[in-house]
């Protein structure tokens, strides 16, 4: 069981990566966009690691349930943070429509927007880790 808590840190911590990435390439793309760059680069690099931090998370989620059966693990600290993974869930398909719009070429928010946008993964999983961590109930 420690092998499945190691490969689903290290899914956790890529697909992280990849959450925490987009958004930067999305300000990078908007802001080019308006300075009249070619951006269909950070386009590619867009889908690509949309790709990629999707199968992390099929490989984080997969390996958690294998070790929430495997530990039988339980708690109001895991409820609590299995809402926070659905807020992350979320996120990472809030992200897919952004992707969605700038294949489209109607991505029409701002950089500014973005870097605030770019924040909101670090505020749910800030209380992720304190669950699982600290388990404070």
């Amino acid at each position: 069981m420690l092998w499945v808590k190691v490969f689903h840190i290290l899914a956790m911590t890529s697909w992280m990566a990849g959450i925490f990435y987009l958004p930067r390439i999305f300000v990078h793309y908007v802001e080019g966009l308006d300075a009249g760059q070619d951006v269909d680069r950070l386009a590619i690099m867009a889908g690509k690691l949309y790709g990629f931090m999707s199968i992390m998370a099929l490989f984080t989620l997969g390996l958690g349930l294998w070790l929430w059966f495997g530990y039988g693990i339980s708690g109001a600290w895991l409820h609590a943070k299995l809402l926070f993974v659905g807020l992350l869930i979320g996120y990472h398909f809030w992200c897919f429509a952004y992707l969605k719009k700038l294949r489209a070429g109607t991505l029409d928010n701002t950089g500014r927007y973005f870097r605030y946008f770019n924040e909101l993964p670090l505020m749910i999983f800030i209380p992720i880790l304190v669950f699982v961590v600290v388990k404070p109930f």
